[in-house]
């Protein structure tokens, strides 16, 4: 893997002028103003006979602006500036790339690297404007630091808003982002922001790769929310989506030369079979070029401080994942059925960034557990800096699915927990938006259900199923935060409890938003449960700012007693103790410590009364640790 990987650097190297001038290739390709007021385009069409640029500057003219054929199937423009020095092409008008395919036939396209894409609202596809202000936005504010400790809130701009409607870049900016700093988020993770003509697709049908969303705003409006957040101190990161693409053709890369191939495999071997999209062929040259390039204009142009990139799984092996368990064996990893090439575009994707940008973060959605795909590229890895820990949410599902809770296995739990590769890092999480999807359920209505519409009144009686399902919201929480793994990362909505599903509009619901919002008013009714949700993940994330439990070495676990329900364990300094027993509690609990005399208090308690607690425990009590053998450990405390 690592020769591939340096053949194709070798040659980037060689052919190109090297790795910075090759992926700068976003500057020159599509549609670009010039310095003088002229206008350069250059297109990627190696099945087309010939290609034109038509558009509002020309009174749509199919032929009158033909394209130059280049090498290698590239095609280029140039017009001069207008006798008055403006460019030919102004800022706002609506272009198309005109094929003419290998049949004759004239297709209209969306050129793959347009900047900005719109919809009519009385047409189904979208249109290509050219997006070229006088004027473009200024980032005024440094991009933050590199993190140690990461906390992720993963967010969709669309939805972010309590009415049923679809929200904005302003609305993220200066309604949402607030939100995020105040609970202690410092990462937010962007959904759905590449273009995507089908709004339920949850952004994972992309159409234009290097167009932002125009559903939510302009192009400076995502600018200007990127630059508030890090005057901030917010990371931000974009969910890229460079596993497939959408399958249409008039707004999409698809059939774009007029052949079924171009950016993609042709035949079998071009389609998901479960996703109904297309596959990149990552062996290809300018596939290599068009993808590397959209990552850098998203880090330069809009300042992105690096990616979550989804489908990494499908990716990695010609199965794509479908039908297939991976149970850590290591023939499952290495042979015939891993694509090497999609393996060796992540690895020059991750080169790229790391030697172009060292401060940005790359995270990798992989449920198979791939080997070394957080390591550096330099020994053969993957060059990833996270990875998803996809079975924890999982295993959480499954406990409160299928268990009783005197059936809770502690010792299950920690190692689902604490099950990861030395020095590979991971992503922990209790439930992302997977869980909150139509057809799935969130952990909070998983464990309150039909009672969340009527019980969580602090007026109303605490009944059984809300007291339990509280209680355990917030241990199951903290417990992943701080025992399962090196980042924790939260669903905009899921650390208060949100009730019900999420389900975008669509033919099925009657086109409803009902479902396709974020009732973050709940959290501010003080008549309201859901505030106790919400104060205590606020103050878990500030307690670990305070003490960098993520970026610490491993937690010690020091006991997970069956019989208890109790799960114990020290990291960065603190000792955390969960009572995971339905109905007993207990007194002068004695947990073992490696310190020789030292004296502890409670730091934060999921009991206490502000966290929707029954304050059974005095905070003001002082806790010391004895020379007293337990646990195999030398000394110990009553608690």
């Amino acid at each position: 893997r690592y020769s591939l990987f340096h053949n194709h650097l070798k040659n980037i190297e060689e052919s190109e002028g090297g790795l910075d001038k090759f992926t700068k290739s976003y500057k020159i390709f599509g549609v670009n103003q010039l310095a003088d007021g002229g206008i350069y385009c250059k297109e990627w069409a190696p099945g087309a006979e010939a290609v034109f640029l038509a558009g509002d500057f020309n009174d749509w003219n199919p032929f009158s602006h033909p394209y130059k054929k280049l090498e290698y199937g590239k095609w280029e423009l140039f017009m001069p500036p207008g006798e008055d020095g403006c460019p030919p092409v102004r800022h706002g008008s609506k272009l198309k790339v005109v094929i003419r395919a290998q049949n004759g036939a004239l297709l209209y396209r969306i050129s793959p690297w347009a900047r900005y894409v719109v919809r009519d609202e009385d047409k189904v596809n979208y249109d290509w404007v050219h997006w070229n202000p006088p004027q473009s936005y200024i980032h005024k504010h440094p991009s933050p630091k590199r993190l140690k400790s990461l906390r992720i809130y993963e967010s969709h701009v669309g939805i972010a808003s309590p009415e049923g409607k679809v929200a904005s870049y302003k609305n993220f900016t200066y309604n949402v982002l607030p939100r995020i700093k105040d609970l202690g988020y410092n990462c937010v993770q962007l959904m759905a922001i590449m273009e995507h003509a089908y709004y339920a697709s949850f952004g994972y049908q992309v159409t234009s790769f290097f167009a932002a969303s125009s559903r939510y705003g302009t192009p400076d409006d995502l600018k200007e929310m990127i630059d508030v957040a890090h005057s901030m101190g917010i990371t931000v990161l974009l969910d890229v989506v460079h596993s497939h693409a959408s399958k249409n053709s008039e707004d999409g890369l698809n059939q774009f030369d007029g052949t079924d191939s171009c950016f993609f495999h042709s035949g079998y071997r071009g389609n998901h079979q479960l996703w109904d999209s297309r596959l990149f062929d990552y062996a290809n040259w300018e596939v290599l070029r068009f993808l590397l390039s959209n990552l850098r204009m998203w880090i330069e142009d809009y300042r992105f401080d690096g990616f979550r990139f989804d489908g990494v799984t499908s990716m990695l092996y010609h199965h794509h994942g479908i039908g297939t368990g991976f149970s850590g064996d290591y023939n499952e990893y290495f042979g015939l059925h891993v694509d090497e090439d999609a393996l060796c575009y992540l690895m020059l994707a991750n080169h790229m960034i790391n030697s172009l940008h060292p401060e940005c973060i790359t995270i990798a959605e992989d449920v198979s557990g791939m080997p070394a795909l957080c390591r550096p590229v330099e020994e053969g890895g993957g060059g990833f800096d996270y990875r998803l820990a996809m079975a924890i949410p999982d295993k959480w599902i499954q406990i409160i699915k299928e268990l009783k809770d005197e059936d809770w296995n502690m010792g299950n739990i920690v190692h689902t927990l604490t099950n990861r590769r030395y020095e590979e890092k991971y992503i922990a999480y209790a439930e992302s938006h997977d869980q909150a999807l139509v057809g799935d359920k969130t952990l909070a209505f998983r464990l309150m259900d039909a009672e969340m519409y009527t019980n969580m009144s602090v007026l109303m009686p605490l009944t059984p199923v809300i007291d339990r399902g509280i209680q355990l919201h917030k241990m199951i929480r903290l417990i992943t935060h701080a025992l399962g793994g090196e980042s924790y990362l939260n669903f905009m909505g899921n650390e208060f409890g949100h009730p019900e599903w999420l389900d975008f509009p669509r033919i099925g619901n009657n086109e409803s938003y009902h479902y396709a919002r974020r009732q973050f008013n709940l959290t501010e009714d003080n008549l309201l449960r859901y505030k106790f949700l919400n104060a205590f993940d606020r103050d878990m994330n500030r307690l670990e700012e305070r003490f960098g439990w993520l970026a610490s070495p491993q937690a010690y676990v020091s006991e997970k007693h069956e019989a208890n329900k109790v799960i114990a364990f020290e990291r960065a300094g603190l000792i955390f103790i969960f009572n995971f027993h339905p109905y007993q509690s207990y007194v002068d609990y004695r947990h073992s410590s490696l310190t020789a005399v030292f004296k502890y208090k409670i730091l934060l308690d999921s009991d206490a009364g502000e966290y929707g607690g029954h304050q059974r425990l005095d905070h003001n009590t002082e806790y010391f640790s004895e020379e007293y053998p337990h646990n195999y450990r030398p000394h110990s405390l009553m608690v």
